[in-house]
């Protein structure tokens, strides 16, 4: 079996919340029930999990910026801090996918558009396996298409993509092994 990660990216009260400068995420209480469902089995495997925050949804270490209360990090998971859509740009997250061995990583967060979206491709083509949680990342609606559009969208054009030699497959939480 893969050495796997749980990586959980903008999980952030701003984003899911909202505040006076985003609306709330697309169903955001089962969008943190899931997270929840995925950091319990991931902790009860002896996973590693780690956050990734955007530095960009507000003021560092302000409420808006920090990781949603319900699915904060307990002592010892890792964080990485960005301010691009990639997660791997500019910060040491595939430095410390490597060095603790990790080939395949289980990606859940926000905003599906955007850092989901990236986060899962950038990481085929430096040669991790990609599950996306199908029902545990969210957006908001874009002016053109509805947040459920956009998460169905990317679930279905994700699912099965390939670079190099990685593949991203999408999955249900209740279907995400550690």
């Amino acid at each position: 079996m893969q050495a796997t990660a749980l990586l959980v990216i903008d999980a952030q009260t701003g984003l899911i919340d909202g505040d006076e400068m985003h609306d709330p995420v697309w169903e955001g209480e089962r969008l943190l029930k899931n997270i929840g469902i995925l950091l319990r089995k991931a902790r009860d495997a002896f996973v590693p999990v780690i956050f990734v925050q955007d530095d960009d949804v507000a003021p560092p270490e302000s409420v808006e910026w920090r990781v949603h209360p319900l699915i904060a990090p307990v002592p010892g998971e890792a964080s990485v801090r960005k301010v691009a859509t990639d997660a791997f740009h500019g910060t040491d997250l595939d430095e410390k996918l490597r060095r603790a061995g990790i080939t395949r990583l289980v990606i859940a967060g926000c905003k599906t558009e955007y850092c989901i979206d990236t986060a899962c491709r950038r990481a085929t083509t430096l040669g991790y396996q990609v599950i996306l949680a199908a029902d545990a990342h969210s957006t908001t609606d874009n002016g053109v298409l509805a947040a459920d559009r956009i998460v169905a969208h990317h679930n279905h054009i994700l699912n099965g993509l390939d670079n190099v030699e990685a593949e991203i497959s999408t999955l249900p939480v209740a279907e995400i092994t550690f």
